[in-house]
């Protein structure tokens, strides 16, 4: 039985000092404000941080939380997925460092990769409406080596094409649409009919609404095998020069089978 999901990657921005009035903690409210608002099914976050993560415990009702840290004490930044508790249950979890050695914290692949290791946080649930089960993963990709975000691409295409059931993708990949890694994706993924909900939407990372739109690249993507029925960009109305983040989220409606 097929049954409709509201999915969102949402980049939350660490929260860092040096960004005064957008500092996550004072931007809080209005990232809860956008959850609240959107009522997604499933969200994958980036660049979620320990505090943060519990600050989304405390005040994001509704929802499970998943994932870990991506350094080797398996804490600081996860790439932390959300799913509404009514709507579906946990069958399975793994998190996996991209490198070689993917069951070891905080491994990466070296050469051109940055200092931060990387990861996709995957979880296996059920729809408990249909009682169908499906793949749910949230990735984010070195910002700093192309290599390193090629080789994170194949290791996560390899994964999805391991298992049978429908999946979701989200994630930062700091890489724009005709970018190798995208389009390895695309190509890979292609022979399920995999789609990118978010092809055609406009530039997602606007550095707190500083970059003009002509300037804004799309890096923040959800991917599916399933029909993708609507998908937009969340829109952000600076108010005294506050955003909710310094990315958009974007989001999808999906129909899995």
């Amino acid at each position: 039985m097929a049954f409709v999901l509201k999915c969102m990657s949402f980049n939350l921005r660490v929260a860092a000092a040096c960004d005064g009035v957008n500092m996550f903690f004072r931007r809080a409210p209005r990232v809860l404000e956008v959850l609240e608002r959107e009522q997604p099914d499933l969200v994958g976050f980036q660049e979620v941080t320990d505090d943060m993560r519990t600050w989304l415990t405390e005040h994001l009702h509704g929802y499970t939380l998943q994932g870990c840290g991506r350094e080797r004490n398996c804490h600081e930044e996860s790439m932390l997925l959300g799913y509404r508790t009514g709507v579906c249950e946990l069958l399975a979890l793994e998190n996996r460092w991209l490198s070689p050695t993917p069951d070891v914290p905080g491994s990466t692949f070296g050469g051109d990769q940055s200092s931060c290791p990387r990861m996709v946080t995957a979880v296996l649930l059920r729809h408990n409406g249909s009682e169908q089960p499906f793949r749910f993963l949230n990735t984010h990709l070195d910002h700093v080596g192309a290599q390193a975000r090629y080789l994170g691409a194949v290791e996560i295409v390899q994964r999805i094409a391991a298992w049978r059931e429908p999946f979701v993708l989200t994630g930062d990949f700091n890489a724009t649409p005709d970018a190798p890694e995208i389009r390895l994706i695309t190509a890979a993924l292609a022979g399920r009919g995999a789609v990118d909900c978010t092809a055609g939407l406009p530039g997602t990372f606007h550095d707190y609404g500083r970059l003009p739109p002509e300037k804004r690249e799309r890096i923040d993507y959800i991917f599916t095998d399933g029909r993708c029925l609507d998908a937009y960009a969340v829109p952000d109305q600076p108010v005294n020069g506050q955003c909710y983040s310094d990315h958009n989220a974007v989001a999808a409606l999906i129909e899995l089978p």
